[in-house]
């Protein structure tokens, strides 16, 4: 079996894996990357925010601006201004194209890691490319960036793949009549235990999709969108009907945010180190930004460099991705009832608090309010069971 060395290989071609590739410096790498194209098909909305794209340097022709933000229930709908914090939604294809014509590494489409195993210098790996077969690649460091799969890791044993996920389904497909600088999210019957979103590209499409957490529901995300479409809530929206669609789909997990990213010689970023926002399982920005940190740490080649990155990457996402998850567990125990009492409290709220929300980024004061009223309504709970009261809280 053909077996070729290098300094490190990159198994995954997604953001994270690019992005790493993209800031090695002084190191030979290949990186395997199992689609047949980079960027396609595409597993993700491509949703997010202005200041963070603009500070990774990404091209304003491959995002489209979005200044108002709908929030919808059964009957409720939320509409923000966000024109002062806008998002954006990314053109994903472009986004990759771009990020791999900046990465220094032998990049295989079409190549599926298989396996590896321990040496006294390192790892080898099998994978197969199409139309070659198997073939071997020896490394002194492998980059797990292969997704909610974790396939490296799994493979030597060091984690396994998550067990709750997050899967979507969604229809893009051309409008003439949408306000292209607008995005919509919606909750309810139609997106129970998940969420469903509409989404304006910078092409003259829209994306429709909805996305459902398991196991805390085992309903089909296909099904889910047969029934948006059967009802009449795109008109309740202002959404145009699919016509000549095409489908996106993609898994992300939705667990915890552990804290262990290296593993001596074997580093997880990306969607392997479950850095998706677990609000709303955006990561596009996490994953770039935390892959080019990697590839520079890599270029030092020092375990105290790799160990620095472990370091900050915590102190940046740990505590928030804590929170996070628990609005994640929450919302996916909602109910349409749920759903209605909540965006009833998000009409109370600042437009720049409830997008801190979505995003994930949460201050103390909001740490501290959270609690406050957590602690309140189990008080308030007590009182109503001292009582003999019974009821919602």
């Amino acid at each position: 079996m053909r077996v070729v060395d290098t300094d490190i290989l990159i198994v995954g071609g997604g953001p994270a894996g690019l992005s790493v590739s993209g800031r090695l410096t002084g190191r030979q790498s290949i990186l395997v990357h199992q689609d047949r194209e980079i960027g396609l098909p595409v597993r993700t909305s491509g949703g997010s925010w202005l200041k963070d794209v603009q500070r990774l340097g990404i091209p304003p022709d491959l995002y489209q601006l979005v200044d108002r933000l709908d929030v919808f229930s059964d009957t409720r709908q939320v509409v923000c201004d966000i024109a002062d914090a806008p998002a954006v939604v990314l053109d994903v294809t472009g986004l990759y194209r771009w990020l791999a014509a900046q990465a220094s590494s032998d990049i295989h489409c079409a190549t599926k890691f298989l396996r590896t195993e321990q040496t006294g210098e390192g790892y080898l790996s099998t994978v197969r490319t199409v139309g070659q077969g198997e073939w071997q690649i020896r490394s002194r460091q492998i980059i797990d960036a292969s997704g909610w799969h974790c396939i490296v890791l799994e493979s030597l044993g060091l984690n396994r793949k998550p067990e709750r996920d997050a899967v979507g389904i969604e229809y893009e497909y051309p409008v003439t009549d949408f306000q292209m600088d607008r995005a919509i999210l919606f909750f309810g019957a139609f997106a129970l235990s998940g969420y469903g979103w509409v989404f304006p590209t910078n092409k003259g499409t829209v994306r429709l999709g909805v996305g459902v957490i398991r196991p805390a529901s085992d309903a089909s995300p296909r099904d889910m969108m047969n029934a948006l479409l059967a009802s009449d809530q795109l008109e309740r929206m202002g959404v145009p009907r699919p016509q000549d669609h095409h489908v996106n789909a993609g898994t992300i997990p939705s667990v915890a945010y552990e804290k262990q990213l290296v593993y001596g010689d074997v580093i997880r970023v990306g969607d392997s180190a479950n850095m998706a926002t677990p609000t709303l399982g955006e990561g596009l920005r996490i994953c770039i930004e935390q892959g080019r940190l990697l590839g520079e740490a890599l270029s030092e080649q020092t375990p105290k460099a790799l160990q620095l990155w472990q370091r900050q990457a915590n102190g940046k996402l740990a505590l928030n991705y804590k929170i996070g998850f628990w609005v994640n567990q929450a919302a996916a125990r909602y109910t349409a009832q749920n759903w209605e009492r909540s965006l009833k409290r998000m009409e109370k709220l600042p437009a720049h608090e409830l997008m801190a929300y979505f995003r994930n980024d949460f201050s103390w004061g909001m740490i501290i309010q959270r609690v406050s009223l957590l602690i309140w309504r189990k008080g308030l709970d007590k009182v109503r069971a001292m009582c003999g009261q019974q009821g919602p809280t």
